[in-house]
């Protein structure tokens, strides 16, 4: 099914991780044209971009840039205007996660802020650079990375679960208002979106500590209808939908969990899952 991607400019936060990357070959597949940020793996940017070049829609772009400060997102996103022109999708999928468990009266609040900096901050600067953006060229829509963490919760990480609540809830939901007034209905646009995809355990490198232990795999799964972890191409066709004004040209504002049929609660009991095909 044609997306209507093609020859988008698509700029993606994070793209040297696991979903990150998934995502920009996701948009790749499209024909889309694609800024890639990455922080401090740009090697593996590099190596994405060299994936990537030779396509139809031209090499990928590779901008490093630490996006909780103010002038390194306004470089990211300048540079993309420069090269291209124009911000049609911004996917914000940048983000932190402290891999220890630490419950909130042990956490530190160097912790706490470090993690709302990596997640909802970095969020902020970029979505702010964006909008004003689509403000200009009534044109555009975003699509927010959360968590089902900030569904469910995750106990020993509230300081993520809290900034992946506001993204996926407050964010989200008033962006979708904020930005159909920047980028307004028309008789041949849908108008400017905003929505959120949920991931939920995803086998990545970020997770591979705790996803090798067939224990935490039981524990996980057995909250899920569809007994079995998120690969990254889930995640990433999840965002391609949601970005195309095509296929998902009244949707907006929405939250999308993309997690198997998680619940809050066991569906399976952990000896009735299989940890070797989950």
């Amino acid at each position: 099914m044609d997306s209507g991607l093609a020859g988008k400019v698509v700029v993606v936060t994070g793209a040297s991780g696991g979903i990150g990357s998934a995502i920009a070959r996701g948009f790749a597949a499209e024909g889309a044209r694609l800024v890639l940020h990455c922080h401090s793996n740009g090697a593996a940017g590099d190596a994405l971009r060299t994936e990537l070049a030779g396509g139809p829609a031209g090499d990928p772009l590779v901008v490093r840039a630490d996006l909780t400060r103010e002038p390194e997102v306004q470089r990211l996103f300048g540079t993309a205007m420069k090269r291209f022109g124009r911000v049609d999708v911004l996917v914000a999928n940048a983000g932190a996660w402290e891999s220890r468990d630490i419950p909130l009266h042990q956490m530190t609040l160097q912790q706490w802020r470090w993690t709302f900096d990596r997640v909802l901050t970095t969020s902020f600067l970029c979505l702010r650079e964006f909008l004003c953006i689509v403000e200009m060229q009534k044109h555009g829509n975003a699509v927010l990375i959360a968590s089902t963490a900030g569904v469910f919760g995750e106990a020993g990480h509230a300081d993520y679960a809290s900034a992946k609540s506001a993204m996926a809830y407050g964010l989200t939901r008033t962006l979708k208002n904020e930005i159909a007034r920047l980028a307004p209905h028309t008789a041949d646009y849908c108008g400017g979106r905003v929505n959120c995809v949920c991931p939920g355990w995803t086998v990545v490198p970020r997770t591979a500590g705790k996803l090798g232990d067939p224990k935490i795999v039981q524990k996980v799964t057995a909250t899920m209808a569809l007994p079995q972890l998120a690969r990254p191409e889930d995640i990433a066709n999840a965002t391609v939908y949601l970005a195309s004004d095509k296929l998902a040209r009244h949707v907006t504002g929405q939250t999308m969990v993309v997690a198997g049929g998680m619940e809050g609660r066991w569906l399976w009991r952990p000896e009735e899952v299989d940890p070797a095909i989950a």
